[in-house]
């Protein structure tokens, strides 16, 4: 009988490192979390984890951003940005703008109906996130948080090889 490999932390053995158990356990949680939260935005919202991420950084800056600077925040190409810009764009959800300080470049901006779809889609969001972490106390959230900030900040100070 075949075996499904239900993720990667199922391939530990006893004599892994302490690590890597841990970081393999990290990184179930986050995929699970994700791929949760994906599901989620397609049923209710027909919207991806993407074009969600896009207009929250626009949320946070009603200035607008640049094309440039949206990649940088999503950590993905410009192209990949231009592409979502625009669907949303087409959907009615956001608009460019010529950048006053560099007309070669555009500001994305939120349209007024993106801003009332984002703040609906927001909050239903933050309950699910809340929902996804019900299994914890809060004092575990607490913990949790801290143990993750000590290492973020490790991280941060290291060098990558």
């Amino acid at each position: 009988m075949l075996t499904v490999e239900k993720d990667l932390e199922t391939r530990l053995a006893k004599d892994h490192h302490q690590a890597i158990k841990l970081w393999l356990r990290m990184l179930t949680c986050t995929n699970r979390i994700t791929g949760k939260i994906r599901s989620r935005l397609r049923e209710n919202f027909n919207t991806t984890l993407p074009r969600f991420d896009l207009l929250a950084q626009l949320e946070r800056h009603p200035e607008g951003l640049r094309m440039g600077e949206l990649s940088r925040r999503m950590m993905v190409t410009t192209g990949n940005i231009t592409g979502i810009t625009d669907q949303l764009e087409a959907e009615g959800l956001v608009r460019r703008e010529v950048d006053p300080s560099d007309r070669r470049s555009f500001v994305v901006k939120l349209t007024p109906e993106g801003r009332r779809l984002f703040g609906e889609m927001a909050a239903v969001h933050e309950g699910w996130v809340i929902e996804l972490f019900e299994g914890l106390s809060s004092e575990e959230k607490e913990t949790l948080y801290v143990l993750l900030g000590k290492l973020k900040q490790h991280l941060n100070g290291k060098e990558t090889r």
